[in-house]
């Protein structure tokens, strides 16, 4: 680039950015040329004072000059750990532009969800889901980005974002595709741990080439903007050293050259020397030096300013934290501004209040924050505290600065901490809860409190943190202080910890030695039930010896009065039904846990005393009898019900896996694949390799090779793990039995075999002999009909006399079918009718289509392969209704 000054005079922290200037006004122009267009992400990454901040108001003056609403915000060192922050600061101009009732007729269902986040409605009694209240926050930017096209949100110092914020812009960029908006990200190069680092990377992969890298001022642009700025007398020797001194970082030679002018220097080689002491007042202990310069009263109201931090710092709060009066803060504010170290905000980026201050730059906050003696800084941080408290801002707001306050056993400051956890779970930020609750344990608590704070602490890491979670409670559990149903409650989740940790042993012990303390009653009923829930979703050996046997005789005494013994109930029934005992007595032990038909209070879908667990054994004890009609009301129910609640998280995955599984049952094999599909989305981003993960992968793979799509399956299976080693814990169908299905379906015979039989052992060790819920045999006696005819036949005995002992149509109707495809002749036709008979009415339409099929093509009847044909149509059963064509066109 030559010395000449950018066309159109732009500002000099804008010299040599016309390729980027030109990118910004390519994409800003694609926006406005078309409502229907995709969206697009822009990411500019340089070092600090490299000039992203310039490029974003550049971006902001080209866009409003073609008509487009700007929305900004930027996040700020000393506020990641404030949630929501950056998030709430991007969607104010669209905020204040609505009345309470305009927002919520406009945010519809998300209103709920989304407002406490934003700081428009008040948040409901328990806590919020973090996933759900981030899918809220996406759906209420995308209502606003229709309402207010052509729309350009502009994110500044993204590294500094808080969590919460960037979890959703990741989750926002990704659907850009389908939104016609402009978003432009600007962030330094630095790695940033932990999930704000996550978060960032994903919106990196999803800007994907759209990624610009800023650099650094060349020495021909440094002389150019020398000569701009102090005249065309400058020398080459003078404007060298600039660059030089500067490395030509934009912000540092824009300070540099503002400093010489100020001085008066000649930009002579004679004066170069002086340079670099100039620059060093820029940062760091010369921008200090600089400050104190101005006085010591300037210089406590900037150390007030940046204890505030962020955008629009209040000069009445900071002038109450650097204790002088309004006149004097005003004056302190007056010199700051002159001296380049405060300005007032952009009102056009950020709306503020009269008098707000903000930095002139981050690197300048950081060096006062940075300045000021450790523990005056964590003074003003409890005075901070005090102050936004009692400007009614709340104890989630004041957090951040409660956090850094000096621990000295302040009791009052425990509670504080503990109320401003309750508010960030509230809002769904369990992360910003979690460090509350840590730090007033490093406080430490009084003794009859501590145990709480752990209790608290465990509460809010359960899912985030399980090998954490289980720390504190087993600490909390140690120490007096939990008594009753609180320690009972503090147990069960110490239980689930383990559990999700997969330490599945640990977990049954731990409820059973509390149980084992306690007399008998409702607390010692519960964690025996919790104790044999955890048992019955093992997929491994049985930790307790004849636990079905322990588990029937104390069934045997529960009529169902309290949850305790309605959880007994289901767990019966379920235990039946995994181990193929008679269908008929399952049903009645799952229907005595009923309360007029339907959950008992206590027993619903959110409450978090039993858990999802419970309920979801419930109703696929329920799909497996061929209750179908009970089962999908239950599925259906704890779908709404996630949905309404707002959890989109794990249990709204479950929900989704559990309708597949329904579905499947029922033969209505579409609309169960895109259940199953919103089901391993939803689990993807809750986590690869969780049980939650397994159900909605193998429900999928099921229900494709019941479609017929094989390749899809196996792509599937690929894509998503779908192979050994499998979970700890219990999946249906059996992941064993599905997997040696689809590799018998792609060719791979011996290894299919290998894990047929794999599966048999597994089912073997834990008694699973339902021959439905397990079905490696049926598949494993087709495999082996040709090779080895004589143990198919046994298997295929084997499998009749469990399903008989089971007693459902589709259990013996689906042995009858594997019967017949091992006989020949008319014994295998009979057979076929048999099943044919059982089957239609059984509530399993595929089933039945592929034994009307079957049947047709053993007894050549064209009517019976219509039938078939028919049904496979109305399933969805692309694979059968090929055969059904194959076998019609041989006729």
């Amino acid at each position: 680039m030559t010395e000449a000054r950018p066309a159109g005079a732009a500002p000099a922290s804008l010299w040599e950015r016309d390729d980027e200037i030109a990118g910004i006004a390519r994409a800003v122009d694609a926006l406005c040329a078309d409502r229907s267009s995709s969206g697009h992400l822009l990411v500019l990454r340089g070092e600090a004072g490299v000039g992203k901040t310039a490029l974003l108001a550049e971006t902001r003056r080209i866009a409003e000059d073609r008509g487009c609403a700007v929305w900004s915000a930027r996040g700020g060192e000393t506020l990641r750990s404030v949630p929501f922050n950056v998030v709430r600061q991007l969607l104010q101009p669209a905020l204040l532009s609505l009345l309470p009732e305009e927002a919520r007729e406009y945010l519809g269902d998300w209103y709920d969800i989304a407002g406490p986040a934003l700081g428009i409605a008040e948040p409901g009694d328990g806590p919020a889901d973090p996933q759900h209240v981030c899918d809220g926050l996406v759906a209420a930017v995308s209502r606003l980005a229709t309402r207010c096209y052509p729309l350009v949100l502009l994110v500044d110092d993204a590294h500094w974002a808080d969590q919460e914020t960037l979890r959703w812009l990741a989750a926002f960029t990704e659907r850009l595709d389908r939104l016609s908006v402009l978003v432009v990200v600007a962030r330094r190069p630095e790695e940033v741990g932990g999930d704000r680092g996550r978060h960032l990377d994903a919106i990196g992969e999803a800007a994907g080439p759209r990624v610009t890298s800023i650099t650094t001022l060349t020495p021909a642009s440094v002389a150019g903007l020398t000569r701009a700025t102090l005249g065309e007398h400058a020398d080459a020797a003078f404007c060298r050293e600039v660059w030089a001194v500067t490395d030509g970082n934009p912000y540092d030679t824009v300070e540099l050259l503002a400093k010489v002018r100020d001085k008066g220097l000649d930009p002579t080689e004679a004066s170069a020397a002086e340079l670099r002491p100039l620059n060093r007042a820029a940062r760091g202990g010369g921008l200090v030096d600089r400050l104190e310069e101005l006085g010591v009263e300037a210089t406590r109201f900037a150390m007030a300013a940046a204890i505030l931090g962020g955008v629009g710092i209040s000069i009445d709060e900071a002038s109450r934290l650097a204790v002088m009066g309004r006149d004097t803060a005003v004056r302190c504010a007056e010199l700051l501004r002159t001296a380049r170290i405060l300005t007032e905000p952009d009102p056009a980026a950020v709306p503020a209040a009269e008098g707000d201050l903000e930095f002139v730059h981050p690197l300048i906050a950081t060096a006062v924050y940075d300045s000021i003696p450790s523990s005056l800084r964590t003074a003003m941080h409890g005075i901070a505290a005090k102050i936004v408290t009692e400007a009614g801002k709340g104890l989630a707001a004041a957090s951040r600065h409660l956090i850094q306050v000096h621990p000295e056993g302040d009791q009052e400051l425990v509670e504080q901490l503990r109320g401003a956890a309750g508010e960030h779970l509230a809002v769904g930020a369990p992360d910003a809860a979690r460090r509350c609750l840590e730090r007033a344990l490093a406080e430490p608590p009084d003794p009859d409190v501590h145990a709480r704070v752990l209790y608290d602490l465990g509460c809010a890491t359960l899912l985030t943190a399980p090998a954490r979670t289980v720390e504190h409670l087993r600490t909390a559990l140690a120490m007096p202080g939990l008594e009753g149903d609180l320690r009972i409650d503090a147990v069960y989740r110490l239980s689930q910890a383990l559990l999700h940790n997969d330490q599945m042993e640990e977990a049954v012990r731990t409820v059973e030695a509390e149980a084992n303390r306690l007399a008998p009653g409702p607390a010692k009923m519960r964690l025996r039930a919790v104790q044999f829930m955890w048992e019955c979703v093992h997929a491994g050996e049985a930790i307790s010896p004849n636990r079905s046997e322990q588990l029937a005789a104390l069934a045997a005494t529960c009529t169902g009065r309290d949850n305790a013994e309605r959880a007994l109930l289901i767990l019966r029934g379920f235990d039946a039904v995994t181990r193929g005992e008679n269908a008929e007595e399952v049903v009645e032990y799952c229907d005595r846990a009923l309360v007029n038909g339907g959950l008992a209070p206590g027993l619903g879908w959110t409450d978090q005393v039993w858990g999802i667990e419970l309920l979801m054994m419930l109703s696929s004890s329920y799909a497996y009898t061929d209750r179908l009609d009970r089962a999908d009301t239950f599925f259906n129910e704890a779908l709404r019900t996630y949905e309404s609640a707002g959890w989109s998280g794990g249990h709204l995955a479950l929900a989704h896996a559990y309708l597949g599984l329904g579905l499947r049952r029922r033969g209505k094999l579409k609309e169960a694949e895109e259940s199953l599909r919103k089901s391993l989305r939803l689990a993807e981003r809750v986590g690869r390799g969780l049980p939650l993960y397994w159900s909605a992968t193998c429900n999928l793979v099921d229900v494709l090779l019941c479609r017929g799509h094989v390749d899809e399956a196996w792509e599937v299976a690929e894509e998503c793990g779908f192979a050994p080693p499998y979970p700890s814990t219990i999946v249906l169908p059996d992941p064993r039995s599905v997997r040696g299905r689809l590799l018998l379906a792609v060719g791979r015979t011996a290894e299919g075999i290998n894990e047929l039989e794999e599966a048999e052992k597994a089912a073997a060790v834990r008694g699973h002999l339902n021959p439905v819920m397990v079905p490696w045999a049926v598949d494993l006696a087709r495999a082996l009909a040709t090779e080895d005819p004589a143990r198919a036949a046994l298997l295929a005995g084997d499998v009749r006399r469990r399903a008989e002992r089971f007693g459902t149509d589709t259990a013996i109707g689906e042995a009858l079918r594997c019967a017949a495809a091992l006989e020949t002749g008319q014994r295998a036709v009979r057979l076929a009718h048999q099943a044919v008979t059982l089957l239609e009415s059984s509530p399993s339409q595929y089933e039945h289509a592929a034994a009307r099929i079957e049947y047709g093509i053993l007894s050549r009847s064209v009517s019976e392969l219509n039938r078939g044909l028919t049904l496979a149509r109305t399933c969805g059963a692309d694979g059968l209704v090929e055969q059904a064509e194959r076998a019609l066109g041989a006729r």
